[in-house]
């Protein structure tokens, strides 16, 4: 059970059993933080035709990290796993109705909440990878990029509410769930930490997205060509094919 306590008045540190433990292993922080830049830097740049190479560059690193996050989900260390956070509908409800109330439960991992927002994410993730793929290449026609638009705003909007979450639970449970997600520690048993931080693996996923960077810019199109591809992932920009 990664239950520990179901008190959002007092902190984890108050309990004698309780100290920093190692939660988070280092290739998903590196994961994780990747994945805040890739898919912040491609929205923003989505509509610039100057940027649009770092837009379709950042496009294919957050695919390369899902794949990766996937194989960490199945492979990777103990909190790091799908079997470790992912729950059923009863725990999910019984969580938020806790949270609801003032008093959900504390969790070493993730909690089941959280649990939602991250399938969700990674799942509209893929789906706006493939489909900035399809619109890049020019595949199916003008409805791919209507559907790769309206996933990114969704996503942008589960992005918002995994904050709101994330912010909520840090004040109830009084401790910092986002410096967590850097240092990698959290409030629990001693016991409960994992024994590696696995910073090979990290290093492993680093070079292989500086390399993704590399290729693409040494094999990018002229300028003039990649101008005649339409990324865009915002809503609302239609009106170019009447320019």
């Amino acid at each position: 059970m990664n239950a520990i306590s179901e008190s959002p008045v007092k902190s984890p540190a108050s309990n004698t059993d309780m100290r920093k433990i190692l939660v988070w292993d280092v290739p998903t922080r590196v994961f994780h933080w990747l994945l805040v830049l890739s898919f912040g830097g491609a929205y923003l740049t989505a509509e610039s035709e100057s940027w649009r190479l770092v837009h379709v560059t950042l496009g294919y690193t957050m695919a390369c990290l899902i794949g990766f996050r996937i194989m960490w989900g199945l492979i990777g260390s103990r909190y790091a796993r799908f079997s470790a956070f992912v729950r059923g509908p009863k725990a999910v409800a019984r969580y938020l109705g806790a949270l609801l109330r003032g008093h959900p439960e504390h969790y070493t991992g993730h909690n089941p909440a959280g649990a939602i927002a991250i399938v969700a994410l990674l799942t509209l993730a893929l789906a706006v990878s493939a489909s900035g793929w399809a619109t890049y290449n020019d595949i199916a026609g003008d409805w791919v990029q209507d559907i790769h638009e309206a996933i990114a705003n969704v996503m942008l909007a589960i992005v918002g509410i995994h904050i709101v979450g994330v912010l909520l639970a840090s004040w109830l449970h009084r401790e910092n769930l986002i410096g967590a997600m850097f240092t990698g520690r959290k409030w629990g048993k001693p016991e409960d930490g994992i024994r590696s931080a696995w910073r090979s693996v990290a290093v492993l996923l680093l070079a292989a997205v500086l390399a993704i960077w590399w290729i693409q810019w040494q094999s990018a199109p002229k300028s003039g060509d990649l101008a005649d591809r339409p990324i865009s992932t915002k809503a609302g920009d239609h009106d170019r094919d009447d320019d």
